[in-house]
C-alpha cells in the first residue's frame, strides 16, 4: 500500500480509536470512579504518574524513528538491522537501572506521600508493585512503535492501538462489576498491554523486513546515538515536571491530598484526548520528512506540509476547545452527575488552552528530531518543566488544582512562544506565514462558534439536561462546520471532507 494511503487510512482508524477512546472514556469514567471511589482513583493517578516519572525510554524511542526512517529512505536494510541490534542492548540496560530505582524508591514511599492516610499508603503501595512491574517488563518493547512508524505500517499500528482501547475497556467493566475494585485497573491494562506488545512483534517479523543483529557493536554509531538521545532524554525528563510531578506536588503540598489529586487527574484526562486527537496522525509523517530533508527546496516543502497539517489541527482542536470552554461545565456536573468535580472543568480549560496554540505545530516538531536538532528543544523543555516546578510548589501549596493548572498553562505559555522562536531561526519556517493561514485564518470561525454555545448554555429552556446538552451540542457544531464551509476550509480541505464523507457513506 502506497504511503499517502496508509497515512489517510492510518489517520481514520487513529481517529476512530480516539473518538471510541473519548465516548467510553466519557461514558466509563464516571461510571468507574464511582465504583471505587475518589480517594482511590486519586491514588490510581498518582502511582501511574509517580511511575511514569522513572520509566521513560531515554530518546531511545525518537532515536528509533529518526534513524530507521533515514536508513529506509536511502533502502540500507543492513544498517537498520545493525541500527536495531546496539539499540536493544542499551534497552536491556537501561531497564536493569530502571527495576533499580523503583526498587529503592518503595522504600520511601511512607516518607513521600505523609499527606496519606494509612489506609491509602498501604493502597498505594499494591498500585505501585504492579504498574512498576509491568513497566519493567515492557521497557524494552517501547520501540515497537517507531518500527512500525518508520516501514510506514500505519493501519496496523493503528489497529493494535484500537484493539488496546477496546479491550482494556471491556476488561474493566467485567472486573470491576466482579467486585475486583481499583486493584482490576492496573491489572487489567498491564496484562492487556502485553498482549498487544505481542501482536506488534508478530506484525513486524511478518510485514517488515526489520531485523535484530545483536551481534553487531560500532562505537561510532553508538556514540551519534547517544548524543542524539541524551537531549531527548532531557526533553522528556522536563516534559514529565508538567503532568506527571503534578500529582506527587498536589498530594505533597496541598491539604486537599488525594482528592485534590483526583480533581486534578480527571482534568488531566480531558486534556490528553485533547492532545491524543491532535497528534494522532503526526508520526506517521516521519518518513515523508526524512525524505524532504534530503531533498531539494525543503524548506519551502516543509513549511507547506506544515500549513495544512497545521490548519486541519486548528479545525480539529478549535472546534474541541471551543466546545469544551461552552458546555464542557454543565457535561462534567449534570451529564456526569459529578458536583463533587465542578473544579475539574476550570482546571481542563486552563490545561487545554494552550493546546490550541501549540499542537497544530507538532510537524516542526517532529523535523525537529529528523534533522536532530533535539539539543534546542530540549533547552525548550528545560524552560517550560523549571517553570512548571516553581510555580506549582507555590501555586498548589494555596490553591490546590486549581493552582496547579495554572502553573501548567504559564509552562506551556512559556514552552509556545520559546519553541515557535526555534522553528523560525533553526528550520527557517516563515512562523509569521504559518500563523497567519492556520490561526488568523480560522480564529473568527471558532470564536463565532464559542459565543453561541455559551449563549445556547445561558438561554436554553430546555430542562431535560441530556436533552438540552445535546441540542447545544449540535448547535455549536452545526454552526462551526458551516462557518468553516463558506469561509474557513480552502479547495483542499473541501475535497478531502467530502472524500471522507463518501467512504463513510460506501
Amino acid at each position: 500500500m502506497r504511503s499517502y494511503s496508509q497515512i489517510k487510512l492510518g489517520a481514520l482508524v487513529s481517529y476512530f480509536t480516539v473518538a471510541f477512546n473519548m465516548l467510553a472514556g466519557l461514558l466509563y469514567t464516571p461510571w468507574m470512579i464511582s465504583r471505587i471511589g475518589q480517594e482511590n482513583y486519586g491514588l490510581y493517578t498518582l502511582a501511574t504518574s509517580l511511575i511514569t516519572m522513572f520509566v521513560m525510554d531515554f530518546g531511545m524511542g525518537a532515536a528509533v524513528s529518526r534513524f530507521v526512517s533515514k536508513y529506509n529512505a536511502v533502502g540500507d536494510r543492513q544498517a537498520v538491522q545493525n541500527f536495531l541490534g546496539l539499540v536493544y542492548k542499551l534497552y536491556l540496560s537501561i531497564d536493569a537501572i530502571i527495576f533499580a530505582v523503583l526498587f529503592v524508591l518503595y522504600f520511601f514511599i511512607d516518607t513521600i506521600y505523609q499527606n496519606l492516610t494509612a489506609d491509602e499508603i498501604q493502597t498505594f503501595k499494591v498500585l505501585y508493585m504492579i504498574v512498576g512491574l509491568f513497566s519493567v517488563i515492557s521497557f524494552p518493547f517501547s520501540n515497537l512503535n517507531g518500527i512500525l512508524t518508520s516501514y510506514e505500517k500505519f493501519v496496523p499500528l493503528k489497529m493494535c492501538d484500537l484493539f488496546n482501547k477496546c479491550v482494556i475497556i471491556v476488561a474493566m467493566v467485567f472486573a470491576l462489576l466482579a467486585g475486583y475494585g481499583v486493584f482490576a485497573l492496573v491489572t487489567v491494562n498491564a496484562v492487556v498491554g502485553l498482549v498487544t506488545i505481542c501482536l506488534k512483534l508478530f506484525i513486524i517479523h511478518h510485514q517488515t523486513t526489520a531485523r535484530v543483529n545483536f551481534r553487531y557493536f560500532d562505537k561510532s554509531l553508538l556514540k551519534e546515538i547517544f548524543g542524539f538521545s541524551v537531549w531527548t532524554t532531557v526533553g522528556s525528563i522536563m516534559q514529565r515536571l508538567v503532568f506527571n510531578i503534578t500529582p506527587s506536588i498536589i498530594a505533597a503540598v496541598s491539604s486537599t491530598g488525594s482528592v485534590g489529586v483526583a480533581v486534578f487527574g480527571l482534568a488531566s484526562t480531558i486534556e490528553g484526548y485533547i492532545y491524543t486527537i491532535a497528534t494522532a496522525i503526526n508520526g506517521m509523517f516521519m518518513p515523508r520528512i526524512s525524505r524532504i530533508v534530503i531533498g531539494e527546496n525543503k524548506d519551502e516543502k516543509l513549511l507547506e506540509l506544515m500549513v495544512r497539517v497545521g490548519r486541519l489541527q486548528v479545525m480539529i482542536v478549535g472546534l474541541m476547545v471551543a466546545g469544551f470552554v461552552a458546555l464542557g461545565k454543565s457535561f462534567v456536573i449534570e451529564i456526569w452527575n459529578k458536583p463533587d468535580f465542578s473544579l475539574s472543568y476550570y482546571c481542563a480549560v486552563l490545561l487545554i488552552l494552550p493546546s490550541l496554540f501549540y499542537l497544530p505545530m507538532q510537524i516542526a516538531n517532529t523535523a525537529i528530531i529528523v534533522e536532530n536538532k533535539v539539543r534546542l528543544q530540549a533547552f525548550v523543555f528545560m524552560a517550560m518543566g523549571l517553570v512548571n516546578v516553581v510555580c506549582s510548589l507555590i501555586l498548589s501549596h494555596f490553591f490546590g488544582a486549581i493552582g496547579a493548572s495554572v502553573s501548567i498553562l504559564i509552562a506551556y505559555t512559556v514552552r509556545t512562544l520559546l519553541i515557535g522562536y526555534v522553528y523560525h531561526k533553526v528550520l527557517k519556517l516563515d512562523m509569521l506565514a504559518f500563523v497567519k493561514k492556520t490561526f488568523l485564518k480560522l480564529s473568527p470561525q471558532l470564536l463565532v462558534a464559542l459565543l453561541v454555545g455559551i449563549a445556547c448554555e445561558i438561554f436554553n429552556p430546555v430542562t431535560n439536561v441530556y436533552l438540552r446538552f445535546g441540542m447545544n451540542g449540535v448547535i455549536l457544531v452545526g454552526v462551526y462546520f458551516v462557518l468553516m464551509w463558506l469561509t474557513g476550509f480552502n479547495a483542499y480541505e473541501k475535497q478531502l471532507l467530502l472524500g471522507f464523507l463518501k467512504k463513510v457513506r460506501k
